[in-house]
């Protein structure tokens, strides 16, 4: 039986909505998962580590916390002056592949693979206040 496009269609819908940062979004879960981001990053104000403090990232423009400012790899400071803000889908293929999606930077982190996690840990990061 040839597919038809309705059902590629129906299909691809599927797919992408699986892999949204919108498939997940448990805020709680997110806070459980930032462990791993735990070691670098902060997501308390005024917190900087060895990476930026990650409060309010989201809606940020990238390399542009003021406090970090100087800490910034030139790549990410390039990024934020290209006009990059972390929004949900910024975030999303950052936090699955940081070399790749800002070649350059300073995070040693290789990733978060699980898209149930990065959509976690985006919620945790948006939650205001922090759960």
């Amino acid at each position: 039986m040839q597919p038809t496009p309705r059902r590629i269609w129906a299909s691809l819908a599927v797919t992408l909505f699986a892999v949204t940062p919108a498939a997940a979004q448990d805020a709680a879960a997110g806070k459980t998962a930032f462990n791993k981001c735990r070691a670098c990053h902060e997501a308390e104000a005024d917190r900087n580590k060895v990476g930026p403090s990650l409060l309010g990232v989201v809606g940020r423009t990238a390399g542009t916390l003021e406090s970090f400012e100087s800490r910034y790899s030139p790549a990410m400071k390039e990024a934020g002056s290209g006009g990059l803000v972390w929004d949900e889908e910024n975030l999303t293929a950052y936090l699955r592949d940081p070399k790749g999606f800002i070649p350059g930077n300073k995070m040693a982190f290789a990733g978060l693979k699980d898209d149930a996690e990065i959509a976690n840990v985006i919620a945790y990061l948006k939650a205001d206040p922090k759960p």
